[in-house]
Formats: structure tokens, C-alpha cells, sequence
């Protein structure tokens, strides 16, 4: 399974806010063998949310969408899939009726609390107020990070894919010295190889399969000044 994952906000852009929504995502989805193969953060803009949604569900198998929710003018995000999609925004009656479960009177909710594209699953905010949607594989949920954890765990059963292992080697040599060895790794043991340097280089080797991950990081391990 592939996604992407798109964070609304100008103050994402503007650099006020950090972005540790799309940070925690990815985390959770590598957990469950999930590729991440975008990150992008767009604009509180319609027409921006709805181009790179429309872009991206073309190309990956879901989007995640975080930041936007709610009812006041910087709010578009629903808007934006909705224009995504070609639908427009309506009353979420099951929305509603959780948020007055909840203890909101519709009259106390700011008109546009419950709207959604026409035909979303609504998602219920158990740490907030305004709801997430799910609609023909796109996830659109808070930006308020406790928010955006909470929603999430109720449908992350819904992403799933191939485990990956990893093994990390930090080596004591140039990286310029340790190609032909990351060569070998790939071609010996039919691995992924990441470098990373810094004080030391870290080598991360990566396998669908545990015991080749092991068996890759081993002999790097004998042909390399660890750390």
C-alpha cells in the first residue's frame, strides 16, 4: 500500500507552527508496512487542496489530508475536497447526532460545524469537535495534533502493507569509502541501503525479510570500522 500526505495550513508554510502531524503519520504508517511517497503541505487555499487531492488519489492508493477542519473563514479544507471530487458540502446527519451525544446542542454549533462532501463516512472526534471524513480512499483529518493522533487510530486498520526490516550499522569510515561495499550488499544480499552521514555514517539496511536484514548488517559489520 502506498499514500501520500497532504498537511493544510499557512502557518505550516509561514513556518509558525511545525509540521509534526505529517512526521507522527509517517512513523505509524511505517509501522504497519505502509510506503509514504509524498509529503506535501499546500495553502489554505480551495483551489490548491483540491488540485494536489485530485493529483495525488490518482497516483497512490490513499491520501491522508491534515489541518483545515472547522467552521471558521481559514477553514477550506472540506471545501477542497468537496471541489476535489465534484460534490458538494451538505449536512452530515450522523455527524451531528454524535456531537449532540456528545453534549452539543445543534443551536450552540457554529453554522458549517457537521458539513462534509456529499456522500463521505463521517469521522467522529472523540478529543474535539469538528468531524473528519473518509471518501473513495481519501482521509481528511484535524490538524490539531491530539486531534489528528485520536482520529487516526480509528481507522488505521485500514492501512496495512509489508513489513520491512531494518538493521542500522554506524561506521567509522568516509562515506565515499563504503560504496563499493553498499554495492555488494545490494547485488549479495538483495537489500536496501541507506546512508546517512554525520559524526559517523549510519548504513540502514532494509529487507521484507528479517533474517536477510540480519545476515546483510552482519557482514558489514566484519568488513567495515564499526563505531
Amino acid at each position: 500500500m502506498n499514500v501520500a500526505v497532504v498537511t493544510v495550513g499557512d502557518e505550516l508554510l509561514a513556518g509558525r507552527t511545525t509540521d509534526t502531524n505529517a512526521t507522527w503519520l509517517c512513523a505509524r504508517l511505517d509501522e504497519r508496512g505502509v510506503s509514504v511517497e509524498r509529503v506535501t503541505t499546500v495553502p489554505d487555499r480551495v483551489s490548491d487542496i483540491a488540485r494536489v487531492v485530485n493529483e495525488y488519489r490518482a497516483e497512490y492508493d490513499a491520501v491522508i489530508v491534515t489541518g483545515g477542519l472547522g467552521p471558521t473563514h481559514d477553514d477550506v479544507t472540506m471545501e477542497g475536497i468537496a471541489a476535489a471530487f465534484g460534490r458538494s458540502l451538505e449536512t452530515h446527519e450522523e455527524a451531528l447526532v454524535w456531537l449532540e451525544e456528545a453534549g452539543y446542542s445543534r443551536s450552540d454549533l457554529t453554522e458549517g460545524t457537521a458539513a462534509l462532501p456529499r456522500g463521505a463516512r463521517a469521522l467522529h472526534n472523540e478529543a474535539g469537535v469538528a468531524p473528519g471524513a473518509v471518501i473513495d480512499g481519501v482521509y481528511v483529518l484535524p490538524g490539531v495534533p491530539d486531534e489528528m493522533k485520536t482520529m487516526f487510530e480509528t481507522v488505521e486498520a485500514e492501512f496495512s502493507g509489508t513489513l520491512t526490516y531494518r538493521e542500522v550499522v554506524s561506521i567509522d569510515e568516509p562515506e565515499s569509502a563504503l560504496l563499493d561495499r553498499i554495492e555488494h550488499l545490494r547485488e549479495e544480499f538483495d537489500v536496501s541501503v541507506g546512508s546517512y552521514p554525520g559524526e559517523s555514517v549510519r548504513l540502514v539496511v532494509e529487507s521484507t525479510d528479517e533474517a536477510t536484514a540480519s545476515r546483510a548488517a552482519e557482514w558489514l559489520r566484519e568488513n567495515a570500522e564499526i563505531v
